[in-house]
């Protein structure tokens, strides 16, 4: 007998899973809570469809290479699609440095390491569509899931067998094989099965980051500035993160990432004149951003409650619950300061294909899946956590009068900005692979655990600044009094010095 499905959610984890467990032929039913698409047409879209489920909607979106090679794999047609629909790919040889492009010579593998790009209405509505021509998959907008259809078994695991809602307003349960959680950060339905006794062990803790995008338009005849100039259009000042995405159809958008303990700043960068202000004082940014160059074509949107969560759902062997299972934010969140969401949720997806195609009995079931998220995810989510941590600590130290690191700490950043980033900047093949991790082909240490690559990295460092000067890109910006004065803001009011002597010890 065909196995049912139900998927909750029909945001990008909950559009995955549709797209790897269809070709299983089992019968799946998605479960969108927002009304249908609002058009067709990607701009229209843009301005009008509402996603009250996706809080994120505008922000800036990319497909890391793990992403697309799932796609291009299992579904080419869908890649053909987004392609039509103007959506982006930013190749290999596109993210070298002016002297890298000089002395480039293509690898076979350098087309795996290609970020697909674009505004994330366009993505949604193309992968949407495409998913509802899949023969054996149903999506129905308008129905709420309210809670899980649950039981406790005597062996003290909680059987999900189906959900129940209002589709459009009319109360419905509907029985399934399988519960898929694709939900989101705004999910409840874990939470209903811890509340009824389920072992979920649960960890998390603030990325210490929020983030502001405003998107724009290049003007007619207008074209993009040259990807390879300096300074380049992305950067770390320490008080801020910017980065530019290009997007679909002539559009793009400016995301500034601001420390949490910024507060002056973060209330101000939402007022558009402050923002667009802030991008012209940005080297790499301004390119983009002048009035000849284009137009802005929305407010400033703003995203906070960046939480990086981790969520077990087998404890010491033992499932939480048969026949449910919880992915992308629903089950693991991090910072999304390198886009790895969109990408967790569909390796996730993919990991549960293989895992429900490998195993009948439940319990193994939920058993391998588990195994799965933790070899695929887990290095990722440490890593992300990990340079959270490291990020913190360097806001504070920006608000901290007198902050002078220690000598390790000192040769730790050293070893960082004039070893790693320099011999990435000059070496194509150490880029390479580094990318590969940064992408999700491997384990995101991997590349520098091997002793040619470290070997690559000492060099560069040992070789000490004077030689490697022309591989350093121009300062990327002011620092933080210049900007804040420019912009008419109070550059004093978060610098604390009675936190000077514990950031001294840090």
């Amino acid at each position: 007998m065909t196995e049912k499905v139900i998927v909750i959610g029909a945001g990008i984890g909950g559009l995955c899973t549709a797209l790897l467990l269809a070709p299983s032929g089992r019968e799946i039913i998605v479960l969108e809570r927002d009304g249908p698409l609002a058009s067709t047409d990607p701009d229209e879209l843009f301005r009008s469809w509402k996603r009250n489920g996706v809080a994120h909607l505008r922000q800036s979106h990319a497909f890391l290479a793990r992403l697309r090679t799932i796609m291009k794999t299992a579904h080419p047609a869908l890649l053909d699609e987004l392609m039509a629909n103007g959506v982006r790919e930013i190749t290999f040889d596109m993210m070298l440095t002016p002297s890298q492009q000089e002395r480039y010579r293509a690898a076979p593998e350098d087309t795996e390491l290609t970020i697909i790009t674009s505004r994330r209405t366009t993505l949604e509505m193309t992968m949407r569509r495409y998913v509802e021509t899949l023969p054996n998959v149903s999506l129905r907008c308008g129905f709420r899931v309210s809670r899980l259809v649950t039981q406790m078994a005597a062996d003290g695991i909680i059987d999900v067998t189906g959900v129940e809602g209002e589709d459009n307003g009319t109360p419905v349960t509907l029985t399934a094989d399988i519960v898929v959680d694709a939900s989101g950060k705004g999910g409840n339905h874990i939470k209903q099965l811890m509340t009824e006794g389920a072992n979920v062990h649960e960890e998390g803790e603030t990325a210490g980051i929020l983030y502001y995008t405003r998107h724009y338009r290049l003007r007619p005849g207008q074209v993009e500035p040259d990807r390879h100039a300096n300074p380049p259009a992305s950067g770390d000042l320490g008080y801020i993160k910017f980065g530019v995405f290009p997007g679909d159809n002539g559009n793009f958008s400016i995301t500034v990432a601001v420390p949490e303990i910024e507060s002056v700043l973060r209330q101000t960068i939402v007022d558009p004149d402050i923002f667009h202000a802030m991008t012209l004082k940005l080297p790499g940014l301004q390119p983009w951003t002048n009035a000849e160059r284009s137009e802005p074509t929305s407010k400033v949107v703003g995203m906070g409650d960046l939480v990086s969560r981790w969520r077990d759902m087998v404890v010491d062997g033992k499932p939480a619950a048969r026949g449910y299972f919880a992915l992308g934010d629903t089950l693991v969140r991090t910072n999304p300061l390198y886009g790895r969401g969109c990408s967790f949720a569909a390796v996730s997806a993919q990991c549960l294909g293989n895992v429900l195609d490998a195993h009948n009995d439940p319990v193994a079931r939920a058993v391998a899946f588990h195994a799965a998220i933790l070899a695929e995810l887990q290095p990722y989510y440490l890593d992300q956590r990990r340079q959270d941590r490291s990020a913190i600590k360097r806001a504070r130290h920006t608000l901290t009068p007198g902050y002078t690191p220690r000598w390790r700490a000192r040769m730790q950043q050293s070893f960082v900005d004039d070893g790693i980033r320099i011999a990435l900047r000059s070496d194509t093949r150490l880029l390479r692979e580094a990318m590969r991790g940064f992408h999700m082909l491997e384990h995101p240490d991997n590349w520098l655990r091997k002793p040619r690559n470290m070997a690559g990295v000492l060099y560069y460092w040992a070789r000490g600044k004077r030689l490697n000067a022309a591989a350093y890109p121009p300062n990327p910006g002011p620092d933080r009094e210049t900007m804040m004065r420019t912009l008419g803001l109070d550059y004093s009011a978060d610098l604390n010095p009675a936190d000077a002597d514990t950031a001294l010890a840090a």
